[in-house]
């Protein structure tokens, strides 16, 4: 009876101490962190799961199929020797290197765009037609002026990634409340404080969306640049493991591609949520 009264007395104690954290917040943010991560990875785990039952039942060859095991497995070997750090390396800085350009170029562009109009007349209809036109048609050309080197690949990725850029950054730009700006400048603001700290702030988060658009374009057009010019990268080992027939060496390369798109496509999130954690999107979502 002693003993039964003394464990009932120690998870009282446990119950009483963990209860001012249930009623905290950072408990229960914790708890739905969890609970929202596990749920956002059960779909990858299933389709894990499933491809790794396919593989062993023999509904397919190995080669058209490998299991994920033995994929894992190349991509550990991989790592020990040295290739996927360099491959990796490579691919992430083209992609970035183009992305930062476009960036750049793309927001300053696209503010001048809405608000010159000499440069809008110049630079509407060429947005117009090279949107929609896959770019990618223009990488022989580029071959030419530039060769088979870096800076091809890194110019097809800024040229590929900065349209969504500039679209989202114009229509940003003009869908500042003009009421806001006129006010502005009757309380005597220049053109250079309209700029910083009302246009951008205003636009900032749209272009944010322009910019998360642009980046999974630049990794993409990186990858296909690689596998069509050669040479070292990501996109170029998944050719060279198909001319081998390699099948093993193939679909790694597509998990490493998965992951670092992943985990790119999230850093970027997680930056624009601290860039505009002034917005009413960053505020957390209330019921009524």
């Amino acid at each position: 009876m002693a003993r039964v009264t003394s464990d009932l007395g120690r998870r009282a104690a446990v119950a009483a101490a963990l209860e001012p954290a249930a009623e905290s917040g950072w408990f229960r943010h914790a708890v739905e962190l969890c609970g929202r991560g596990f749920i956002n990875s059960l779909s990858l785990l299933l389709v894990a799961v499933g491809w790794e039952m396919a593989a062993r039942a023999g509904i397919v060859t190995q080669f058209l199929l490998p299991s994920l095991s033995s994929v894992l497995e190349r991509i550990w070997s991989d790592a020990e020797s040295g290739d996927l750090v360099v491959n990796l390396g490579l691919t992430m800085y083209r992609s970035l290197f183009g992305f930062a350009i476009c960036a750049v170029l793309g927001i300053v562009l696209g503010i001048l765009i809405a608000r010159v109009a000499p440069i809008r007349w110049f630079f509407d209809p060429v947005i117009s037609v090279g949107f929609p036109m896959p770019k990618i048609a223009f990488l022989p050309i580029v071959m030419l002026w530039f060769g088979l080197y870096d800076v091809s690949k890194i110019t097809m990725v800024a040229f590929d990634a900065i349209f969504p850029v500039i679209t989202a950054t114009v229509a940003a730009t003009q869908g500042v409340d003009r009421q806001m700006l006129w006010s502005a400048r009757m309380l005597g603001a220049s053109e250079r404080h309209l700029l910083w700290e009302i246009i951008l702030p205003a636009a900032l988060p749209q272009i944010m969306t322009g910019l998360q658009i642009g980046l999974p374009i630049a990794v993409i057009v990186e990858i296909v640049c690689e596998m069509l010019m050669g040479g070292q990268g990501l996109g170029g080992a998944m050719i060279a493991a198909s001319r081998f027939a390699d099948s093993p060496g193939v679909f790694a390369g597509i998990v490493e591609i998965a992951v670092a798109g992943y985990l790119l496509v999230h850093g970027m999130a997680r930056l624009r949520k601290r860039l505009l954690i002034w917005h009413q999107e960053a505020e957390p979502p209330t019921t009524v």
